[in-house]
């Protein structure tokens, strides 16, 4: 099975991701635990751009990089992986490009960058504005170019309009109240998948 969490910046997708796959693997179950932007060469010049590196290209160019990221992270590690039977648990996929790439082009073409294969399920930790930026200011360190206020509160918009579109193409997603405790949230998450 495919399975993706998606959330605002600070929802805590990363835990949950890792989390997950711990518990799949206790179950017998072969796991990739994988991310978007992937370490893959695509994936680390995205992540100069989204820390705001002078030398990296400019926030423009995302929407193409993220789906050159994808293309290659499926073809070298998703479909390999699922092809084998593993659980392939990725923390972030297309529905983040199309919720926060959408900030700079149109909805539909984003979506056209994104004519990827489907997850088998997709988990969205759903957390306001505030608590995540609370979260993110407490785990410290540099903020990357998303994890402010005003920009939060429009891809928090734009994510409805995404779970909305990617619902009416058949996709199934489950939302997760993510000011739960991580345990309850891990335990929500696990108990929907099969």
């Amino acid at each position: 099975m495919f399975l993706v969490l998606e959330g605002l910046d600070g929802a805590g997708t990363t835990t949950q991701t890792e989390r997950l796959c711990a518990a799949l693997r206790d179950r017998g179950g072969e796991v990739l635990e994988t991310r978007e932007p992937t370490d893959g060469p695509v994936g680390r010049i995205i992540r100069e751009v989204l820390r705001g590196d002078d030398r990296a290209p400019t926030v423009e160019t995302l929407p193409w990089l993220f789906a050159a990221d994808r293309a290659d992270h499926l073809t070298r590690k998703v479909e390999p992986a699922l092809k084998r039977g593993s659980y392939v648990v990725s923390d972030r996929y297309y529905h983040s490009s199309l919720a926060y790439q959408s900030l700079t082009l149109p909805l539909e073409q984003v979506a056209a960058l994104n004519a990827f294969r489907s997850p088998h399920l997709t988990f969205f930790v759903d957390v306001p504005v505030e608590e995540c930026l609370r979260r993110i200011t407490k785990r410290g360190g540099e903020l990357e170019i998303y994890e402010r206020k005003d920009k939060l509160e429009r891809i928090a918009a734009a994510y409805e309009r995404v779970l909305a579109l990617v619902e009416q193409r058949g996709e199934t997603v489950i939302r997760i109240d993510g000011t739960q405790s991580p345990a309850q949230v891990h335990k929500a998450i696990l108990a929907a998948v099969p």
